[in-house]
């Protein structure tokens, strides 16, 4: 009798030995989750921001922009400065972009932003950039992003800047219109994905830019404005974005190009034959 309570005993003192070595386990692979899912984010608790940014926007032949839309090409700019984005960030939204850091936030729609903590980003709290551009050209066109120059004696294509190369690839820049997005990603290169209504697409050197497919975004109608709704945050979730971007200072420059629609690019081949 004595023996069997003996080995019931020892039985239960096993299952509670089994049942804390499984909630130790769960305990250590819950804190290894965590570890993990934070790992690619900026440090909350430190505080961590961009120093500082700049931002100029270039538009070539029969291609104009600005920041409000006009009835002629003539009223529309080629380029748009840092101060003319700022002036405008500062009248609707309320921050100074000079004085105000980029966080890191993340988004699934590029509508809704979020930090880390699932807290909703609001606009204008300066921890992303939303803006809109107008576009108007002289002609039926697509309108690309590119890295190329317009000379050999000026550097003016597309460009994210900075002594800490991490950063371009932190960063994402998104153009939206007609129901798209189109994504640009420095760290991608000169390649193209597309998911439902979004495109994700980087670039290739200045040296060898080519306006192809995988560069290409919205349409535009001669004389007809568009309005492209931009915004601009560093993808807390990407492997390139932690502390060591602590206080980096960086630019970006925008250069958009247009080429011929898809109608008279046909036309063009069927000539060229």
């Amino acid at each position: 009798m004595m023996k069997k309570k003996r080995e019931q005993e020892r039985g239960k003192e096993k299952q509670v030995r089994s049942r804390l070595y499984t909630s130790v386990l769960l305990v250590l692979l819950s804190l290894v989750a965590v570890t993990a899912a934070t790992v690619a984010w900026f440090s909350i608790a430190d505080n961590t921001k961009v120093k500082t940014m700049g931002l100029d926007i270039i538009a070539d032949t029969d291609l104009r922009m600005d920041l409000d839309p006009h009835e002629t090409i003539e009223q529309y700019v080629k380029t748009l400065s840092f101060e003319q984005i700022a002036e405008r960030m500062q009248r609707d939204k309320g921050f100074s972009m000079a004085e105000t850091p980029l966080e890191p936030v993340t988004t699934v729609d590029e509508t809704v932003f979020t930090f880390e903590n699932g807290n909703v980003a609001e606009s204008t709290s300066g921890a992303y950039l939303e803006f809109s551009l107008h576009f108007m050209a002289a002609k039926d066109m697509i309108v690309h992003l590119t890295s190329a120059n317009s000379s050999n004696e000026t550097e003016d294509g597309t460009a994210i800047m900075s002594w800490n190369t991490n950063l371009a690839q932190a960063m994402r820049i998104s153009f939206s219109a007609d129901g798209w997005t189109w994504i640009y990603d420095a760290g991608m290169g000169d390649t193209s994905g597309t998911s439902g209504q979004t495109k994700i697409f980087g670039l290739p050197r200045a040296s060898v830019m080519k306006l192809t497919d995988d560069n290409a975004m919205f349409s535009l109608k001669e004389g007809e404005n568009k309005e492209i709704k931009v915004h601009i945050w560093l993808e807390g979730t990407d492997p390139a974005c932690t502390d060591e971007l602590k206080a980096t200072q960086y630019s970006i420059r925008l250069r958009f190009m247009g080429e011929g629609t898809e109608e008279e690019m046909g036309e063009k081949s069927l000539l060229d034959r």
